[in-house]
């Protein structure tokens, strides 16, 4: 009986741990895209670059998981953003929005990240996008 009790509260104490981390990870997306602003440095489209379309354009991301698309100083519209460390995801969604924001919605899954850029793609369809955010 003594083994169970004592495996039961090991069992316990690893679960605890394990959402502890997952807890620190999901802190820690969030710290690096609220910190500061990003720009789009480099984005395909079926690979053509359209990186020009996104000149002007800076994205403010907030914790509560709101982003702001700030044009020459402007907030031109607001969305929403989540990111996923364990899946190595990201989604962005900006409502009625247009070329280029519009490229930008969806769900990207991350192919490189530090902590001042990320590198995703996203395929829906034949359509195949790529896109490199840099922090200023």
């Amino acid at each position: 009986m003594r083994r169970i009790f004592t495996l039961f509260i090991l069992l316990t104490f690893f679960a605890g741990c394990k959402k502890a981390i997952e807890e620190k990870k999901k802190d820690l997306v969030i710290d690096a895209m609220t910190s500061g602003q990003w720009q789009i440095t480099n984005f395909t489209l079926n690979g053509s670059n359209i990186t020009s379309d996104f000149s002007g354009y800076k994205f403010q991301y907030y914790s509560n998981k709101t982003v702001d698309a700030i044009k020459n100083g402007v907030v031109e519209k607001s969305g929403t953003w989540d990111g996923d460390a364990n899946t190595m995801t990201t989604s962005a969604n900006f409502p009625a929005a247009v070329n280029p924001l519009l490229y930008i919605n969806g769900n990207w899954n991350i192919t490189n990240t530090s902590w001042t850029y990320v590198v995703a793609t996203q395929t829906v369809g034949t359509t195949v996008k790529n896109m490199r955010l840099d922090k200023l």
